[in-house]
């Protein structure tokens, strides 16, 4: 849907017809919307009734980007992931609902709630951080209950949305920071305003199409007058200019009618970057604005550079922006930059400011000194840290009572009651952002997988509690802080303990979890060589015909034969040596994916950023280009068949060039010809292609936009696998044998794990007679437990699959083994793979009323018997439930199937 755009009165005019998107279905199944093709394209698949298992973590936290509250309601709180949708608690936090997951993004921007009707909610997608993996948004949406419902409102186009800011007075009257494109430059960009709640856009700020709005503030006694935030930025895959002349201060007294760019002491010129800005509602006319400038300036006494960037700023008017003056003096020590920029002033006292940056800092003199704000920290579930994380995004204060903060970073939500002296971090949230997994072997197993700054972690595939961890996720590293970046993430195949892992360019470590030392393992260049180039996230992997065998790459190949203690370069600088024009903050020209052969040793496949790939059958000794007929795109993922030694997958993205069409190829010669098997496809940014080890010419791949789409024809034809999946970037996806699981890591929301025995036994076979599969053995919890966190802490519960010819109301009946009937469930079905769990609570006695499932036992561990109904069609099996450690009932066969 894209809103119709007029010319009025020398002003732009957006105007839509609003689309509805309900938050979520009565029974938890997926609630398609045709006007959006990837939900059109979950809703005619035959799996769009399975349901995926979330395994968090949710302890470790992600990224927090924006937080309002209610006015009078104080367990009230709303809260944006960066990339994990919308979540809501009304009890302080101990309990969170997802209001966005039937959207058409989990990437967020900011949301408001409207002071003059808490119900009325409105949503900004798209992140607002702009770093390397944030991602674009759908536009604008707004909720009239509380968000329990969506309209879409347009502005999709606008891509990124930094802030949104209603009229305490109208709900309808809304104005709209929007950032633009990411990588490239666009019009629909700067401040937008509606006074009929978003039915129609007045595009009422354009500076150009290379600067963006960023942050807006209004004054509280006066909504007539606002200040915005314009930012000049660009981002390339080799570079990230974030500043311009472009960006500045602008300012409106007729409520958006006209802007006034405001310069009387703020600096400009083209080395000014992101600002933010904060009105005093105590003070209306003090406004305090937070800016990165880069402008160089002589370096202090001891440094080796001669010049410096000036850093961050504070300046401060107070005369509502008619004159300025810089406040704090020497650094600032909040580490300011593209990525923060926000400013926060007290609703009472004028001269209390705090900074947002890498840390969080306070000022109670009015901007000119500030200390760090870094009280200890109680969790709801123990880690070994004890301070505020890092990478501060949003700070809402209590306009009640200053003293209250919640603030939001990259390892959470964090709350103060005393003015940040001491923090209560709810990290109940499961908002982890993974770049990677794999599923260890076993059953059950281990996920290993690396986080965007919460480090590498690992936890059981059956979410027992581990090392203290409520939901059975563990750090392998962490600091004082939260982490870091990690990626790529496996353990020694002949020592489950030994571990390894990488953070940001190839900064590549071997653990041992037994002793706690770390081997740093990188590739190092001969003294005085120039350096390689390492990729942020850098491919590297254990050979599956040795596991004492390692290959990394940066611009070109390396192999280890001793688990990382010495590396051989393989071969030359395998990208196509991009020139200093492509060599910015980053490096640029680097490998980002390697495959191994696991049917012939020595064959390998090699991708690049720069849209090279490569081919050695003799273990590196010689290469041959295989990427003609392929698209000049970063090379997302390679995967050599399991079935077939000439067979190899491609995966590329325009992410990077905002580019959002799906580019995958198939090769049956090992590269020297390349077919396309993207027909059919929604346009999704492709991140990984798995082929099913155990069923050939099975595939899956994982998107940008939250899909996993399945394949039973080597790519001819494709379903989608989303089915309840939240649209949540799939990051890497994992095939785990033992348990026949498919593992996704996504970016925002976790990880989850889905039964693909179903989707084996029936992907590409004709539609049959009505079929009840065989059953995973369900699994007691350790103790009694909350319905509403069940799917987290119970070890297993009860999951039937179910293929049905035709929708319907559909009974299913538990019976003992005695046949009394233990439970009945009914729901409506579809067409198609059925999912159904049951949480092993048994029906209460007929007449009584509702009991709280934690004040009754579940069912005990036995032989069960399932019956399924559907008109005239009756299906029946077994399973077994299996005590908390996993052990069957005393005389029973643990496997029922």
């Amino acid at each position: 849907m894209r809103a119709k755009i007029a010319l009025c009165a020398g002003m732009v005019v957006f105007a839509l017809t609003p689309r509805a998107i309900p938050s979520s279905a009565a029974d938890g199944a997926p609630v398609p919307d045709p006007a959006v093709s990837r939900a059109g394209f979950r809703d005619v698949s035959p799996f769009k009734g399975m349901s995926w298992t979330a395994l968090g973590p949710k302890s470790a936290g992600g990224r927090i980007e924006t937080i309002d509250c209610p006015p009078g309601s104080p367990g009230t709180i709303y809260v944006g992931a960066g990339s994990g949708g919308v979540w809501k608690t009304v009890n302080g936090g101990m309990t969170w609902t997802p209001l966005f997951d039937r959207g058409p993004t989990m990437a967020i921007g900011d949301l408001a709630v409207s002071p003059s009707e808490p119900d009325v909610v409105w949503l900004g997608t798209g992140e607002s951080l702009m770093a390397r993996s944030s991602f674009a948004g759908e536009g604008i949406f707004r909720s009239t209950d509380g968000g329990r419902t969506w309209e879409s409102r347009g502005l999709e186009d606008t891509h990124h949305i930094g802030r949104i800011v209603i009229d305490p007075r109208d709900p309808d009257r809304v104005f709209v920071a929007a950032i633009g494109h990411q990588y490239t430059f666009n019009e629909e960009r700067g401040v937008f305003t509606t006074a009929d709640g978003g039915r129609t856009w007045t595009r009422s700020l354009f500076v150009d199409e290379r600067t963006g709005v960023v942050d807006l503030a209004m004054d509280p006694a006066d909504s007539r007058v606002l200040y915005a935030a314009a930012w000049e930025r660009d981002r390339k895959a080799w570079n990230n200019t974030v500043c311009g002349p472009g960006s500045g201060i602008y300012r409106t007294t007729d409520g958006g009618g006209s802007w006034t760019r405001l310069k009387n002491g703020l600096p400009a010129g083209p080395f000014i970057g992101r600002i933010g800005l904060d009105v005093c509602p105590a003070a209306p006319g003090v406004v305090y604005a937070v800016i990165d400038n880069l402008t160089p300036v002589p370096a202090p006494p001891g440094r080796k550079a001669s010049p410096v960037p000036a850093g961050g700023e504070i300046y401060r008017s107070d005369d509502r922006g008619d004159s300025w003056r810089k406040v704090n003096e020497g650094d600032l020590a909040a580490g300011t930059g593209y990525a923060f920029g926000d400013i926060r002033v007290s609703p009472k006292d004028p001269d209390v400011v705090y900074v947002l940056g890498v840390g969080l800092v306070r000022s109670a003199d009015g901007g000119r000194t500030f200390t760090r704000v870094d009280g200890p920290v109680v969790r709801l579930s123990p880690l070994p840290t004890r301070a505020l994380h890092l990478d501060q995004h949003e700070l809402w204060i209590d306009p009640r009572d200053p003293d209250r903060l919640v603030l939001g970073n990259d390892g959470g939500l964090f709350v103060s009651n005393d003015g940040g002296r001491a923090w209560l971090h709810l990290n109940n949230l499961p908002v982890t952002e993974f770049y990677a997994a794999f599923a260890g072997p076993g059953s059950p197993y281990w996920i290993y997988g690396g986080t965007q700054d919460n480090a590498a972690l690992r936890g059981r595939s059956d979410r027992r509690l581990d090392d203290g961890a409520l939901d059975g996720w563990s750090h392998l590293w962490i600091d004082l802080w939260g982490g870091g970046d990690s990626y790529f993430t496996f353990p020694d195949p002949e020592d489950p303990d030994s571990i390894y892992y990488e953070q940001q360019f190839g900064d590549l470590k071997r653990k041992d979890m037994r002793t706690g030392r770390t081997a740093f393992i990188r590739p190092q260049p001969e003294k005085g060589k120039t350096p390689y180039r390492f990729n942020w996230m850098t491919p590297f992997l254990i050979s599956v015909h040795d596991p004492a065998t390692l290959y990394g790459g940066a611009e070109r190949m390396f192999r280890s034969r001793d688990r990382g203690g010495h590396w051989t370069v393989l071969g030359p600088d395998l990208t196509t040596a991009p020139g200093p024009d492509r060599q910015g903050d980053v490096p640029f020209g680097t490998i980002t994916t390697i495959a191994e052969s696991p049917l012939e040793k020595g064959l390998l496949f090699v991708g690049t950023d720069d849209g090279n790939v490569w081919m050695t059958a003799d273990d590196g000794a010689s290469w041959t280009a295989i990427h003609a007929g392929l698209p000049r795109k970063w090379v997302s993922r390679l995967e050599a068949s399991a079935h077939d030694a000439d067979r190899v997958y491609a995966a590329l993205t325009g992410y990077r060039e905002d580019d959002f069409r799906t580019y995958l190829f198939r090769s049956g010669d090992r590269g020297r010809t390349w077919e396309s098997i993207s027909q059919g496809l929604p346009s999704e940014s492709v991140n990984v292609i798995r082929e099913d080890p155990e069923k050939p010419g099975l595939l899956y791949i994982g998107t940008d936009q939250g899909g996993v789409h399945a394949s039973a024809d080597n790519g001819a034809t494709w379903s989608s696998l989303s089915a309840d999946l939240p649209p949540a970037a799939v990051h890497d996806l994992a095939v785990q044998r033992d348990e026949d699981e498919l593992v996704a890591a996504t970016h925002g929301r976790g990880v989850f794990t889905l039964d693909i025995a179903p989707v084996r036994e029936t992907a590409g076979a004709p539609a049959g007679d009505d079929r009840l599969f065989a059953s995973k053995p369900a699994r007691r919890p350790a103790a009694r437990d909350y319905r509403g966190d069940w799917i987290w802490e119970t070890a297993r519960p009860a999951v039937w699959h179910v293929y049905l010819r035709r929708p319907g109301r559909t009974t299913i009946t538990v019976l003992d083994e005695k046949d009394r009937t233990v439970k009945t469930i009914e729901r409506e079905t579809f067409a198609g793979i059925n999912a159904v769990s049951w949480d092993l609570v048994p029906d209460g006695p007929p007449g009584r009323p509702e009991v709280y499932p934690a004040a009754r036992d579940v069912a005990k561990a036995g032989r069960y018997r399932v019956v399924v109904r559907i008109g005239d069609t009756a299906l029946s099996g077994s399973f077994e439930v299996l005590e908390a450690d996993g052990v069957p009932a005393a005389g029973k066969d643990p496997d029922p199937n």
